[in-house]
């Protein structure tokens, strides 16, 4: 846009005289602003935020929207505040000018958090106005264009991030002109050579290719006038970006990727998009599995065509879209396409709902992220382009990314399904819950009121929603362990000087966190949890009976404490001895796990004694619950099928075999070494008597250290 009077010509062709006005006003204000500022490539500043408001125009925005686009870095760029743009043209504008800059006040580690933190920041903003992202993408797609004039390292670092983060953005809220642009822009900056080829393939086989497209076009165009169809048939070519991407992900040639011809065809109705498609398969034979609905089933960003693919001349494969004129421009502009503030606060439509619905996704992994960069990680993970859909039993349709598996889908639902899901059904079957999702299944949840998340979990989903919330959810689980861990350790310290939490003066207890400088009785408690503080050593400051040596429980001192087995991540179970209940057992208090239990006779036990302090009498609860991993060996005779035997015999007593090995011993005989989860010890007596019943079984013992 080459001076305010062209742009001028472009608003009032569809706003107002009062709102072209308004916009005028904004750009006369950031002129002043601005002046005597230059940009790189030696034009005056205001040249930008012109741009900007001009790509906006294109796609027929509000005006506020282009006010907020003239002023987009007046705050950070000028000695102008927020409140004097708010008073010259309205707390609307203010909000979004606020929401589209960068934090410039604030000092960062490094130049990836000052990165995650602008755009936190800017998720915020969009969580209240949505045009924010808008602006915010018209001001980068306008960068990316003048590109040119920065240092080669700073144009690569803005490709690389918008690749990662803007184009799919883009293509998140369907603006795919934007998309397309951003990448091979960004493609251009970041792999100039690369690009410069395969413009120069695409220019060579483009001539080739001419004539067959042509012949192509003319034939549907011909076949669809016979019936009577008003269509407009387009030849559709790839961009280098995609090209580029197909031939690296698919590993395929040049050529081969070329060897496909797209077309796009547009029509008047979303009934003669169906009538059309049979046209299509009547005039060519379809490719089976090829075909895609997205006028049924739209595209979570709102996207809405028929796809398919057919065999035309000389056994050519064609890519064909049919779309009615709205949905081409929905697919162009998405969001912006038909803006949602042009309806004066009516009824909200399909893309701006999905838009929306997504930006109060942001807003929720923002309060459950840790930090800004794991933040920015999981909006990463959140932006696929490949997406399944997938029915709940009541037929609800859920959009979910390629590879996502029940766990996402049950986070999908609710967080709450998502924390307490145990189980899964797909298309009515127990499935793993690790189990990838298709398009087109209806997936069951089953929950457990008891259950919490699995951190195995983790590994496997693949939605920024699942992960934020697992990782939300363990990180305060964990805490809520430690908390409860450190006051039964406290108070069995406490025990041995005749005395308990309960008992200490609330004044006493106060004085003496503020002297330790901790905000909490839940934080000291985490550390004693944590082997951060020794429980003795913290009971004796508290009781003000500080000693060096350590002080033996008396006869009427605590007993050892009851380990219940459900005290969660900060209480482990030593790998070198495998203590199962109704073992005598010891704790040894970890710096890095909590209390690891050993067996009383464990030799890694023996040499932990020196640090006499850390060790913790502990004892198995009367209740104990959950299954421990106990180890076998058996000694069999080498004979046929003894593997399979022995795996029969351990499953019909409803016990799982965690793992299996083989050892020759000799020529007669082989040692069978097992891992299997078992109650207690009553349960494994049981399991080895049946085995040691076993025909051609020599020998089997439990494998202590």
């Amino acid at each position: 846009m080459e001076s305010i009077d062209a742009l001028n010509a472009t608003l009032r062709s569809y706003l107002t005289p009062e709102q072209s006005n308004h916009v005028k006003r904004a750009y006369y204000f950031a002129e002043q602003a601005h002046f005597g500022q230059l940009r790189r490539s030696g034009e005056p500043y205001v040249t930008h935020p012109l741009a900007v408001a001009g790509i906006l125009a294109d796609m027929h925005m509000d005006h506020q929207s282009l006010m907020a686009a003239m002023l987009h870095d007046v705050i950070e760029d000028t000695g102008i505040e927020k409140s004097a743009i708010g008073t010259q043209f309205g707390s609307t504008v203010a909000e979004l000018v606020d929401g589209v800059s960068k934090l410039t006040q604030m000092e960062f580690g490094s130049l990836e958090e000052k990165q995650a933190e602008n755009f936190q920041k800017m998720a915020l903003a969009m969580a209240q106005d949505i045009r924010v992202i808008l602006v915010k993408l018209a001001d980068r797609l306008h960068n990316m264009r003048t590109l040119g004039v920065l240092q080669n390292s700073k144009a690569r670092r803005i490709a690389r991030e918008t690749l990662d983060i803007y184009a799919p953005i883009a293509m998140r809220l369907g603006m795919n002109s934007a998309r397309i642009e951003f990448e091979d822009l960004g493609f251009s900056a970041l792999y100039p050579m690369r690009a410069r080829r395969i413009d120069a393939a695409v220019r060579h086989a483009r001539g080739h290719r001419k004539e067959l497209v042509e012949k192509i076009r003319h034939q549907i165009e011909t076949t669809l006038e016979q019936e009577g169809h008003d269509a407009e048939v387009i030849g559709r070519e790839k961009h280098l970006y995609s090209i580029y991407r197909k031939m690296k992900s698919k590993r395929k040639s040049f050529s081969e990727i070329m060897d496909i011809y797209a077309f796009r065809i547009i029509v008047d109705s979303v009934d003669t998009c169906y009538r059309v498609l049979g046209c299509i398969h009547s005039l060519y034979k379809p490719v089976p599995g090829e075909f895609k609905d997205y006028i049924a089933i739209p595209k979570a960003n709102g996207y809405q065509s028929l796809h398919t693919v057919a065999m035309g001349l000389h056994g050519v494969p064609i890519e064909i879209q049919i779309r009615t004129q709205e949905m081409e421009d929905m697919a162009n502009n998405g969001i912006a396409a038909h803006w949602l503030y042009k309806t004066d606060g009516q009824a909200t439509n399909g893309s701006h709902a999905r838009a929306r619905r997504w930006v109060q996704g942001l807003l929720e992994m923002q309060q459950r992220a840790g930090n800004s960069l794991e933040f920015i990680e999981n909006v990463k993970i959140d932006l696929f382009p490949d997406e399944i859909y997938v029915f709940t039993p009541k037929g609800r349709i859920l959009e979910l990314p390629r590879g996502a598996t029940a766990v996402d889908f049950a986070y999908a639902v609710h967080t709450d399904v998502g924390n307490s899901c145990v189980a899964c059904r797909i298309n009515r079957r127990l499935a793993p819950l690790s189990e990838p999702l298709e398009s087109g299944e209806t997936v069951e949840i089953l929950t457990s009121q008891g259950a919490r998340p699995n951190p195995s979990w983790y590994n496997y989903v693949v939605t920024a929603k699942a992960r934020t919330n697992i990782r939300h959810f363990l990180k305060h689980q964990t805490r809520d362990d430690s908390v409860a861990l450190g006051q039964r350790l406290l108070d069995k310290a406490l025990g041995g000087f005749d005395s308990s939490l309960q008992q200490l003066p609330a004044e006493k207890l106060q004085d003496f966190l503020s002297r330790q400088r901790y905000t909490s009785l839940d934080d000291l408690l985490e550390e004693i949890a944590r082997g951060k503080r020794l429980p003795a050593i913290t009971a004796q400051q508290l009781l003000g009976e500080i000693s060096a040596n350590r002080i033996e429980p008396n006869g009427n001192g605590p007993q050892p404490m009851p380990i219940r087995g459900t005290e969660g991540f900060m209480l482990t179970y030593a790998k070198c001895c495998r203590p199962i209940p109704g073992d005598p057992i010891e704790g040894y208090l970890s710096s890095e796990k909590g209390v690891v239990v050993h067996r009383e006779r464990c030799n890694n036990l023996g040499d932990m004694r020196e640090n006499s302090e850390r060790l913790v009498a502990l004892r198995w609860d009367d209740d104990v619950e959950g299954e421990y991993l106990v180890e076998l060996r058996i000694e069999v005779e080498n004979r046929r099928g003894m593997i399979a035997i022995i795996a029969t015999r351990i499953n019909s007593m409803g016990v799982n075999i965690e793992k299996i090995s083989t050892k020759a011993k000799d020529y007669q005989f082989t040692y069978v070494d097992l891992e299997m989860m078992i109650h207690n010890r009553i349960h494994l007596a049981r399991i080895m008597k049946r085995l040691r019943a076993t025909p051609n079984v020599r020998k089997v013992i439990r494998v202590k250290n």
